[in-house]
């Protein structure tokens, strides 16, 4: 068996018995339910684990990830991660979280053929698409892509807004929706302030 494999079976291993050991009763209790106060919906990269950035434990917030963490209206996984989680877990926070230096974002920007990819990211396109003027005015193309990172996360907070299972909830209970953005070079989250906590928030 490669070794490589055999090392993440040798992981799990220790780390089941180093959770019995700080807690023997660590697994009986996670097995009989999650009550998760967040929702995190963020991108696939394996450098933006959402447990270990928010030093939180499983259990804790519920999680969905996707390539540049969108949130497309047709998308059926997402929406019913969404919908368990709002209206099931009753979740009182989402939080898109986005990342610096994100791979899906950079490739957005290029006219280079990425393969089945591109149809995915050609959402990404139309947030570059309606912010051009504010980003062509970067020259810096790192730079630029860290402003489509934030960007994105803004559009992809709105979409969330504008689903029925977030406008639904807003009607009897409190749910609050937030865009982060995650700097891999200093390990910190940004919070973009964009808040919507009611259908106030966004075009009737």
């Amino acid at each position: 068996m490669n070794k490589s494999y055999q090392k993440l079976i040798k992981g799990n291993q220790i780390y089941a018995e180093t959770k019995k050991f700080q807690n023997p009763e660590y697994f009986e209790n996670l097995s009989k339910g999650q009550k998760p106060e967040y929702l995190w919906i963020g991108c696939s990269d394996s450098r933006v684990p959402a447990n270990e950035i928010t030093s939180t434990h499983s259990g804790e917030i519920f999680v969905h990830r996707n390539i540049a963490n969108l949130v497309v209206h047709t998308d059926t996984n997402l929406l019913s991660g969404l919908e368990y989680a709002v209206k099931s877990l009753e979740a009182k926070h989402i939080i898109v979280c986005g990342h610096y230096g994100c791979g899906g974002v950079k490739a957005a920007m290029t006219n280079t053929y990425h393969g089945f990819v591109d149809n995915w990211l050609r959402n990404i396109k139309d947030v570059y698409f309606k912010n051009q003027e504010e980003l062509q005015a970067i020259n810096n193309e790192d730079d630029k892509a860290n402003r489509l990172s934030e960007l994105n996360v803004i559009e992809q907070v709105r979409n969330l807004a504008k689903t029925t299972i977030v406008q639904e909830a807003w009607s009897h209970r409190e749910l609050h929706l937030h865009g982060w953005v995650y700097g891999l070079r200093d390990g910190l989250v940004k919070d973009l302030s964009v808040i919507h906590n009611g259908q106030e928030d966004i075009d009737s």
